[in-house]
């Protein structure tokens, strides 16, 4: 494939007719034939992409940055085995190379308290994400919470456990993502007491904007425990916007009103459910249940009178 090149001039005609062959690497006068160099740099990307139906894109340039890992995944790591890419075993003179440059590499990696602290919160969150089920983006909203409090120096004198948990918790308000804090203290292993301080200092201190939690998506929480109806799922769903246009979900608990409005629903449609299982699966107490039970109930009667 040969590519013109209208910009350069001929070292021996002086005329803009330079050429470049891709293939052979070469660049040369298209009128006189003069060749002006024989090896050509390729200007293209840096990897090469082999589309497979179904699987991964092997590049060359590795593994994207991420917040979850301590250095963003820019470190080096140099093999300890003595063997070159064909498998064949270094020569003196390159093995004593390689061992400065293991050395040199080691020293350059960072070894200060921070450096170890982030690695074992980022450690610690690594193993939240399969117990608490939580997706990528929440996971790097909650690193970046970890980072920015490790910044301001608010991690010392608590417990790593306990702000990396606050800061799941936090991202998991932020991007709207249903989990109430006594999940997390139960995956984290963790009292619910302090990581509610500990999320407190977070939001206080990094000004954090909190979105309100919206009881409609407890719903399908709740009721996939019980396998409930889709049917008594969407009568829940009005029941819980009737409430949220008439101001009566304002400074409620977001489960305790899922779970009363999917009792309601369930009453509505004639489901036997006691308020017993509607409690242990939503994580509150029947007496919670039957409080807000009232207010749903009467804003319903209201809106059928009229």
């Amino acid at each position: 494939m040969v590519t013109a090149n209208q910009n350069s001039l001929c070292l021996r005609c002086g005329k803009k007719s330079m050429l470049s062959d891709d293939v052979t690497g070469e660049r040369f006068c298209g009128k006189c034939g003069f060749v002006i160099s024989e090896t050509l740099q390729d200007s293209g990307p840096e990897w090469r992409s082999f589309s497979k139906d179904g699987g991964t894109d092997p590049t060359r340039t590795g593994a994207p940055s991420s917040l979850m890992i301590h250095d963003m995944g820019l470190s080096t790591v140099i093999n300890p085995i003595n063997k070159d890419a064909s498998g064949k075993p270094l020569s003196t003179s390159m093995k004593s190379t390689i061992e400065r440059l293991r050395t040199w590499d080691s020293r350059s990696q960072v070894h200060e308290p921070i450096d170890r602290n982030l690695r074992q919160a980022l450690s610690d969150l690594n193993k939240l994400k399969d117990k608490v089920a939580i997706p990528a983006n929440v996971l790097e909203k909650a690193s970046y919470i970890y980072r920015k409090a490790l910044e301001k120096k608010l991690v010392r004198g608590r417990s790593i456990a306990a702000m990396i948990a606050a800061a799941l918790y936090a991202a998991c308000r932020d991007t709207e993502t249903p989990r109430t804090l006594k999940d997390i203290a139960d995956a984290a292993n963790v009292k619910r007491k302090d990581i509610a301080r500990c999320y407190r200092l977070l939001h206080h201190e990094l000004e954090l904007k909190m979105p309100v939690v919206d009881s409609i998506q407890c719903i399908a929480r709740i009721s996939s425990k019980l396998d409930i109806s889709e049917k008594t799922k969407r009568y829940a769903v009005k029941v819980l916007k009737d409430a949220q246009e008439r101001k009566e979900s304002a400074g409620k608990d977001p489960m305790g009103l899922a779970a009363t409005a999917l009792y309601l629903s369930c009453v509505h449609n004639g489901v036997s459910i006691t308020q017993r299982d509607l409690a242990e699966a939503a994580g509150v107490t029947e007496v919670t249940i039957r409080n807000r039970y009232k207010g749903l109930k009467a804003d319903q009667t209201t809106k059928s009178e009229i």
